[in-house]
């Protein structure tokens, strides 16, 4: 029978011939690689001491980035961290990184510590993001996590897959962010309800590197398990570059069932925003602009990447942030900045009137670098507008591509990027 790459990876995992592996069914997988972040590591921690194990599956398999609050503004907070400093110590996770090194996906790509056809967990819900690396990633609880790290495997239902073909060119200031919130808004965040995605086509293909990974990484956006982009020579290189670990891709058969296929195509694109306070709430710019903004934020796990940064510092370069308007930009690695620094993008920004940021999820979360206050409207390059997430309740959330975010950054309000 032929299979999806979801079906293919979960059956390697399992040791199962993929032929004999259908949705639905459940299968003890062995897991390849384990994260779990400053916010997810102390709960982990707990219930590995309810448990009594008091030594961890393979510690080498294991990594800890420090990045949600990042760094500390608690005396509560830095005393989680220097427990989970402990507990890294004690049990050997030589892939320790500590606050600064960056965002717990775009660090564990840099790292090599995501593979072609493997299957790695992560005790957040981004994790999806692997998929631009051929990997299986998808998120977990502490709980699940826990199982992880004591024994190395757990449990999955083999989800069904639905695919999205996208054919044609992007457009002028249009990108893969501009994609995955049209399809939230034509399809709605439960389109792929635990289900795996495949996204194809010439479009696809034609992306950078930096662009799949925002469609993988907003497939939970969708309800996704897993988000897979294709495996293709940039892949590997870039694999290559940071691994010397073995790797086995997976593809799709060409004759694999899908439950759904869905047709879209990007000559037909515009630059999309999703209003507060769901993802799924999609218009074209058109339709918003004039919203006036206090802040605008261009980062997270989904848009601090170098592409990102070069999309949006190509609009801005030449401007001036507008008075009353913060813009806060925030690299997702410390390789992302130091990579923004020598092509000039971090002086084009703070010329502009820009602050720039460590790596942190911070301003994203609501924890830190950019929390925003009563009444307040802010557009964010991010993953998430959902009520409260950045900071009170009474703010409002929009969210958009970083071409947006920076256009909308010059005039103070939404504004269509094509136009600046």
């Amino acid at each position: 029978m032929a299979s999806t790459i979801a079906e293919k990876i979960l059956a390697r995992a399992a040791g199962e011939d993929p032929a004999t592996v259908s949705p639905g069914d459940h299968l003890i997988c062995d897991i390849d690689m384990a994260m779990s972040h400053d916010l997810g590591t102390d709960g982990v921690m707990e219930h590995l001491e309810e448990m009594g194990v008091e030594e961890l599956w393979d510690p080498s398999r294991i990594v800890c980035p420090m990045d949600h609050v990042a760094p500390s503004h608690t005396v509560e907070d830095a005393n989680q961290k220097s427990r989970i400093r402990r507990f890294v110590e004690e049990h050997g996770i030589e892939n320790f990184y500590d606050v600064g090194t960056g965002i717990c996906h775009e660090v564990m790509v840099e790292k090599g510590h995501v593979r072609p056809g493997e299957l790695v967990v992560g005790t957040d819900s981004h994790t999806t993001s692997y998929g631009a690396f051929g990997a299986a990633g998808t998120g977990i609880g502490f709980t699940d996590m826990a199982y992880v790290y004591a024994t190395g495997q757990n449990w999955f239902r083999v989800p069904e897959t639905i695919r999205f073909d996208v054919s044609g060119t992007f457009g002028k200031r249009v990108s893969s962010k501009d994609l995955l919130l049209q399809i939230a808004g034509e399809f709605g965040t439960d389109v792929a309800r635990y289900r795996a995605v495949e996204y194809a086509g010439e479009a696809i293909e034609d992306l950078a590197l930096d662009d799949r990974f925002t469609l993988s990484n907003m497939t939970i956006e969708l309800g996704g398990k897993f988000g897979f982009t294709p495996v293709d020579e940039a892949v590997t290189e870039f694999v290559d570059e940071r691994t010397d670990e073995p790797y086995e891709p997976q593809r799709a058969d060409d004759d694999a069932e899908y439950e759904a296929v869905y047709e879209l195509d990007a000559d037909e694109l515009r630059p999309k925003v999703a209003k507060p306070h769901r993802v799924e709430n999609v218009v074209d710019v058109d339709e918003v602009v004039d919203v006036e903004l206090d802040q605008v934020f261009i980062g997270s796990c989904t848009n601090g990447k170098f592409e990102d940064l070069k999309a949006a510092a190509d609009v801005i370069e030449g401007n001036e942030v507008a008075r009353g308007t913060r813009f806060i930009v925030t690299p997702a690695s410390r390789e992302i900045y130091a990579k923004a620094e020598r092509e000039g993008l971090i002086r084009t920004f703070t010329d502009a009137g820009a602050t720039i940021t460590n790596s942190t999820c911070g301003a994203c979360i609501g924890m830190g670098m950019g929390v925003i206050g009563d009444d307040e409207v802010c557009l964010a390059a991010q993953n998430r507008n959902f009520q409260g997430r950045m900071g009170a309740d009474s703010s409002e959330i929009y969210l958009s591509s970083p071409e947006t975010a920076a256009a909308s950054a010059i005039t103070g309000r939404i504004t269509d990027p094509t136009e600046v």
